[in-house]
C-alpha cells in the first residue's frame, strides 16, 4: 500500500523558490522587516522595501545585494504617518499585481511625551494600525488580482498582555508609552484575524495572516552595518538572555513562513517555537482577546472613521 506524499518540513535555510513573487514589506530598511526581506530575496522573488527615508532604504538594499547574489530589490517610497500620501505610493509600484505585503513597520516610544502623526493621530496607533488599515484599501486590486496574495501583519509578543480601550483609542486621557504600544499592535494583530474573516465571508483568494517575531533583540543579531552593528563584546554580553530569546534575524522567520508556506491558512498565528519566545516557527492558538469578533467590530469602524476610508477597504 502507498500512502500520500508527506510535504518536506518547513526549513528555516532551505526556502521555496519564489522567482514569480513579488512582495512589499513595509519598514523593510530595518529590524524584522530588513531580514524578512534578506530572506525572501534569496528565493527569487522581487521585494519592495516600503520605507519613508530614501537613503536607509538605499542601504538595506545594498546589503542584501552584497549577501544575495542576483537579489531583485527596490524601494518604495512609503510614510504610514501620512495617511493622504498611500494612494500615490501605490500607485509607484507600477505593478499589476502583489503576490504579498508585510504590514511590519512600526513605531515604538519608550517615553513622554505623546506625539501625532501629520493627521492627528496619537503616532504608534496611526503608523503601526491606522497606516496599515489605510495602506490595504489602496492594496486590494493589486492584491485580488494576484492568484493567491497573503497580507502578514507583524503583530508582537506585547500584546498579548494588553486591552484595547475602545473609548480612547488615542490615549488622549491616559498617555504611557510601553502600554500605548502593546495596544496599537493587539490593534494590529485584531484587524488581522477580522480582515481574513471578511475575506473568506466575500470568497476572496487573499488571505490574512498574522505572525509575530517573539523576543528579537539586537545585540543578538547578526551585524548589518551600517542597519545594524552587534559588536562581539556586546553579544557576548547578551549570550545568556539567548536562552529565552534570539536575534531579529530569527525573528523573520515565522514572518517568511507566513508569506511562503502552501500550507499556512488564513486567520492563522504564527511565533517561535520554544514559548512562542524563540526557535523556529511553528502556528500557534489565537488568544481569546485577539479573536473577539464584538471588540474588533467596533475596532473596525472606528479605524475606517479615524483613517476616512471606505469600510469594506475594496475587499469586495
Amino acid at each position: 500500500m502507498s500512502s500520500a506524499p508527506q510535504s518536506r518540513p518547513w526549513d528555516v535555510h532551505r526556502l521555496p523558490p519564489a522567482e514569480e513573487r513579488t512582495v512589499l514589506i513595509t519598514g523593510g530598511n530595518a529590524g524584522i522587516g530588513y531580514f524578512a526581506a534578506e530572506q525572501l530575496a534569496t528565493t527569487g522573488a522581487l521585494v519592495v522595501l516600503g520605507s519613508r527615508d530614501r537613503a536607509k532604504a538605499g542601504a538595506a538594499m545594498t546589503s542584501i545585494r552584497s549577501r544575495v547574489p542576483g537579489a531583485r530589490v527596490r524601494h518604495l517610497e512609503l510614510d504610514l504617518a501620512d495617511l493622504s500620501s498611500l494612494k500615490t505610493s501605490v500607485d509607484g509600484l507600477d505593478l499589476d499585481r502583489l503576490d504579498a505585503v508585510v504590514y511590519n513597520a512600526g513605531v515604538a516610544l519608550d517615553d513622554p511625551p505623546r506625539r501625532e502623526t501629520k493627521d492627528g493621530h496619537e503616532l504608534m496607533l496611526g503608523t503601526n494600525h491606522l497606516g496599515h488599515f489605510a495602506l490595504t484599501q489602496w492594496l486590494a486590486p493589486l492584491l485580488s488580482a494576484a492568484p493567491a496574495a497573503r497580507i502578514v501583519t507583524v503583530g508582537s509578543f506585547a500584546a498579548r498582555s494588553e486591552r484595547l480601550d475602545l473609548d480612547d483609542l488615542q490615549s488622549t486621557r491616559d498617555y504611557r508609552p510601553k502600554r500605548t504600544y502593546g495596544r496599537s499592535k493587539l490593534a494590529q494583530m485584531s484587524f488581522g484575524f477580522a480582515l481574513d474573516r471578511r475575506l473568506r465571508a466575500v470568497n476572496s483568494t487573499v488571505l490574512s495572516v498574522v505572525a509575530h517575531p517573539g523576543g528579537a533583540l539586537d545585540s543578538l543579531t547578526p551585524s548589518r552595518p551600517p542597519i545594524n552593528v552587534t559588536t562581539p563584546g556586546k553579544r557576548l554580553r547578551a549570550l545568556p538572555s539567548a536562552l529565552l530569546v534570539q536575534g531579529k534575524d530569527a525573528g523573520a522567520w515565522p514572518v517568511v513562513r507566513a508569506v511562503l508556506d502552501p500550507e499556512v491558512r488564513g486567520g492563522q498565528l504564527w511565533g517561535p517555537r520554544i514559548f512562542g519566545l524563540r526557535g523556529t516557527p511553528r502556528r500557534e492558538p489565537v488568544p481569546a482577546h485577539m479573536a473577539d469578533q464584538a471588540v474588533a467590530a467596533r475596532l473596525w469602524t472606528a479605524s475606517a472613521e479615524l483613517a476616512d476610508t471606505n469600510p469594506h477597504l475594496g475587499l469586495g
